[in-house]
């Protein structure tokens, strides 16, 4: 059976669930992975409001499967400046005060994973932050200090939340993407190292941010064979010429067609997601594959539809069997 193919809600937080539903459902999707905070409040306490989500989805015979905090989780580790109170509801802002937003935004993904275990689903996808996204680029010198003091920050502020997911049997799948704690391959080993190999932290597998960075997205399958515990299709165009502005983004907004990247509609950029499916079958993946829909340039209701017939097409189920093995003599 073919892994199922959902949406991933946080595109489309300016439509009510119900919306959203319809349209994932015209569109051919098996389910959806809800982001919040725009379509669920975690805050609820009452059964009865997570039940009556599930009864929507079930309307439009769409399934659950994960739900995703990256706004929220962002803001856990992050250094917190004006930029932040743009994606944060007010309740986590506040005063916007740094530290109180950390607390508030710890206490929030921890209601998320009590969340979940409302809604009958296992895993939360999320964002952590990272407090030394500033020293990528190592000039003025950045000690090998400076960036240890920072993975020691992100594990004394995510040790007590995987604790209380681990209590819960939730796992959080951090999106492995520029401005995190871990947006490669090597800082992702360094994430879980610092953690302790948490069993309850893990990998949201998106390709798109490796691919443009140039890491090797097929090998961090196999790398983390055993932390893949979701997984995004998204896919992204890079120029194999020089351009205006190169990886970093030259502060220019996504879409403007100057940049060395962009996110495109699954399909219609460089990931090769052929192989993507054939390391997925070899770790044993079988969770869904979740549609993040980016594309500036295209109309989000088309680049949706299409990517789902996309991702259905390009998945298939590992042979049970050698193809060889008809060739035997019995």
């Amino acid at each position: 059976m073919a892994r199922p193919v959902t949406l991933y809600t946080l595109q489309w937080g300016d439509l009510p669930l119900e919306t959203v539903c319809q349209k994932a459902k015209e569109f051919g999707y098996d389910g959806v992975e809800l982001g919040l905070p725009n379509h669920v409040d975690v805050r609820q306490t009452d059964p009865a409001y997570y039940q009556g989500i599930l009864d929507l989805l079930a309307k439009y015979d769409l399934k659950l499967y994960a739900i995703s905090t990256h706004l929220i989780g962002q803001a856990v580790c992050d250094k917190i400046d004006s930029r932040h109170q743009a994606i944060l509801p007010d309740y986590i802002w506040g005063d916007g005060d740094p530290e109180g937003i950390h607390q508030r935004a710890a206490e929030e993904l921890i209601r998320t994973a009590q969340a979940a275990k409302m809604l009958g689903v296992n895993t939360v996808v999320g964002f952590t932050g990272s407090p030394i996204w500033a020293y990528l680029y190592s000039f003025p010198p950045v000690t090998e200090q400076m960036i240890e003091d920072g993975y020691q920050e992100f594990a004394r502020r995510f040790l007590p939340i995987l604790d209380e997911y681990q209590k819960l049997g939730i796992r959080y799948a951090l999106e492995v993407h520029p401005t995190e704690i871990a947006f490669d391959t090597i800082s992702a080993q360094r994430a879980l190292e610092a953690l302790g190999n948490h069993p309850a932290f893990g990998f949201n597998y998106d390709p798109s941010h490796l691919g443009y960075q140039g890491v090797d997205y097929v090998d961090f399958i196999y790398h983390f064979s055993d932390r893949i515990f979701h997984v995004h299709m998204k896919d992204v165009y890079w120029s194999d010429t020089p351009k205006q502005v190169g990886v970093f983004g030259g502060h220019v907004t996504f879409g403007d067609p100057r940049r060395y990247w962009n996110f495109r509609s699954l399909g219609r950029g460089c990931i090769n997601f052929e192989e993507i499916i054939r390391a997925l079958n070899a770790i044993g993946y079988q969770g869904p594959l979740s549609v993040e829909w980016e594309d500036s340039a295209m109309n989000r209701e088309h680049g949706a539809r299409e990517s789902c017939e996309f991702v259905k097409q390009i998945d298939f189920q590992p042979s049970a069997h050698a193809f060889d093995a008809c060739f035997e003599k019995k």
